[in-house]
């Protein structure tokens, strides 16, 4: 049983890569990003699946068992809303709390005037990006965590202890489910590692979208300062938490830096060239990304084509799929394109066409990777996710009826140094130069001393720095 598993696993995982390398695999390749749907189909509410990792990661391993598909995220309703709380984050609307137990997790977006930066602190931010999270971003993003100057708290310390106790916890959940899907299922755990823009950083987390704007019109030079300062600490995150084994890509989650949201010049001006490096140190790394292209880019397709050939998979929204085909299916795999409302609104039938017609018009050569367009929730209808992977059994498969290679990588160019350093390289939070001038004389093994030094304070980087990105 478990060697029969463990093949299935292997046909899955060639299947996926050689399509994310814009190769023919044996068939399609379904991947969906299924979040509160596993609640819909386990018998689990939102509030369970946000609250309980262990319940939505059970529910996840569920769904997995049941379907044919060959990859999942190992737990698509990302934020744990128990650890949200024991940091004490104003910002997630945690179900069964703050909004009904049957509605997913929600972002609260602060009115401009208490946005969590002010328009005058843009400097602070690009001197020292770590730095400034710790000192102003966490204080006011939390009910209890004192900033400079304020005498903490009881309730303020707790916080700081429970959160990040609580977030080594959560990751070290992780490897453990990837394995149970593995060896369960004979599942792929479909992406590793996270990024988000540096525009969309500003704009999602910091000074709220109404203030992006305004800065965008006011003081541009500021925002693009901003987001050079913020770019080779991004590129940080996304490197180490990659895939090692450099399989599956890392989960780009992009959200407000298009047309119409900003304009185009700011998006050729800001956006792109802070973020196309991010995107070719990873590929230099050997790791691809997933451009999870929420809502419509269509706009920018000149532009991602800049990137080098299989560095990205392209997951579409609300674009136009079989227009994106034509623009970038010849250098990149996509998926995606079965409207969420669809799998909601429609009919198995209906369904069924829909992903008939994108197999025959963009899976024709290889490259494609069947899902819906954006994040499955809990109002998918189960017989219409059935019908999705029914319709890609049948429809998807090659007729040379073998798993093909893909075509072979065109050796990345080591890409140019960022535009901006800060004072705090990325990584880290303190250097050791700046610690090793509180301590007294080193004796012996300074080596052993630094190394362990910096080893602890990664982990206080990553704690912000991964409460800035994924919670």
């Amino acid at each position: 049983m478990a060697d029969a598993m463990e093949r299935r696993y292997q046909e899955r995982l060639s299947r996926y890569t050689t399509a994310m390398g814009n190769g023919t695999p044996d068939r399609v390749p379904i991947r969906p990003f299924v979040a509160e749907f596993v609640g819909t189909y386990a018998g689990n509410t939102c509030q369970e699946l946000a609250h309980d990792y262990n319940i939505a990661f059970e529910a996840t391993r569920t769904c997995a068992a049941a379907f044919e598909w060959d990859a999942v995220v190992a737990n698509m309703v990302y934020v744990w809303t128990g650890l949200t709380q024991a940091i004490g984050l104003k910002y997630v609307g945690v179900p069964g709390i703050d909004v009904p137990p049957e509605t997913g997790f929600q972002y609260r977006e602060p009115a401009q005037q208490d946005a969590w930066m002010k328009p005058d602190e843009y400097d602070a931010l690009i001197d020292d990006p770590t730095a400034f999270l710790y000192n102003t971003w966490l204080p006011r993003v939390t009910h209890d965590v004192a900033g400079p100057g304020v005498s903490a708290s009881y309730h303020g310390n707790l916080a700081l202890v429970r959160g990040g106790m609580a977030m080594l916890s959560y990751f070290s959940a992780f490897p453990g489910q990837i394995d149970r899907l593995r060896t369960e299922s004979g599942t792929v755990s479909a992406i590793a590692g996270i990024l988000k823009a540096p525009l969309d950083i500003i704009g999602d987390k910091l000074r709220g979208y109404e203030g992006l704007l305004e800065d965008l019109l006011i003081q541009p030079k500021k925002v693009l300062a901003a987001c050079e300062a913020l770019a080779p600490h991004l590129a940080h995150v996304a490197t180490t938490t990659a895939d090692p084994d450099k399989n599956v890509p890392v989960g780009f989650w992009m959200h407000r830096g298009c047309v119409p949201f900003v304009t185009r010049e700011q998006f050729d001006s800001i956006y792109w060239p802070t973020l196309k490096p991010i995107i070719e140190t990873l590929w230099g790394n050997g790791n691809q990304t997933l451009f999870y292209a929420e809502g419509n880019w269509d706009a920018h397709l000149d532009a991602f084509a800049e990137l080098p050939d299989q560095s990205i998979i392209y997951h579409v929204d609300q674009g136009d799929i079989f227009r994106v085909h034509r623009a970038l299916g010849h250098k990149f795999c996509l998926s995606g394109g079965v409207p969420n409302t669809l799998l909601s609104y429609g009919t198995p039938e209906e369904v069924r066409e829909r992903c008939r017609k994108i197999i025959e018009g963009v899976a024709g050569d290889g490259g494609y990777i069947m899902d819906a367009s954006a994040i499955i929730q809990n109002d998918a209808r189960v017989e219409n996710m059935r019908a999705m992977t029914e319709a890609t059994l049948e429809y998807g498969v090659y007729s040379r009826g073998h798993s093909a290679s893909a075509p072979d990588a065109l050796p990345a160019k080591t890409p140019p140094p960022f535009a901006r350093e800060s004072r705090t390289p990325p990584g880290l939070c303190v250097p050791w130069e700046e610690q090793k001038k509180t301590l007294p004389p080193i004796r012996a093994r300074e080596d052993l001393v630094k190394r362990i030094w910096e080893g602890n304070d990664a982990l206080a980087n990553m704690f912000i720095w991964q409460c800035l990105l994924s919670f």
